[in-house]
């Protein structure tokens, strides 16, 4: 591959780069012609974006923990709300009461604890602390029943894939008026 001459620059446009352990797709079109990002609250042609996406298989217990970490970066969770957040996909996964509610409670936590590798310190009082997070970020609701919470499926599924993006914009200088 290192000996190939190119006549035209190869990186131009889409790009796929394949190594050992994932598969990297550049997108630089975004933004261009008709392929543009709007803001769907504004209606805002937000403009020129390059797109790169990474698609990399994981183990079960990578996948969570890649999940959560991209969960709490989105939503600025706390230590507790990190927390608590990997309580809520324990019980997703192992006693979901139907498709959209869960039990999160102190026999929740105590299974979640004696069933998972867990090692970090998690008490009830954190679990609260974080639960109330994960309420204000609108990851979970409220239900009628004590300690019974609907989820919100946008953030909180049990399926084995999902894709982040994160754009990322450079503050523009501020311009300053001498008077």
């Amino acid at each position: 591959m290192r000996n190939i001459k190119h006549e035209k620059n190869p990186f131009l446009g889409n790009l796929e780069i394949k190594t050992k352990k994932k598969t990297i797709k550049v997108n630089s079109s975004i933004g261009k012609d008709n392929n543009v990002v709007i803001n769907q609250g504004t209606g805002e042609v937000v403009g020129e974006y390059t797109h790169v996406t990474t698609y990399r298989e994981v183990d079960e217990t990578e996948f969570v923990k890649i999940f959560t970490s991209n969960i709490a970066m989105t939503f600025d969770l706390t230590s507790a709300g990190i927390k608590a957040f990997n309580v809520l996909m324990y019980a997703v996964q192992n006693q979901a009461i139907n498709k959209d509610q869960v039990f999160l409670d102190e026999k929740t936590l105590s299974n979640f604890l004696e069933q998972t590798a867990f090692k970090k310190a998690l008490s009830l009082k954190t679990l609260y602390r974080g639960i109330n997070e994960l309420i204000k970020s609108q990851i979970i609701a409220k239900a009628t029943r004590y300690g019974v919470y609907f989820i919100n499926p946008n953030f909180v599924f049990n399926g084995d894939r999902i894709a982040f993006t994160t754009g990322i914009i450079k503050k523009k200088a501020k311009k300053y008026n001498k008077n």
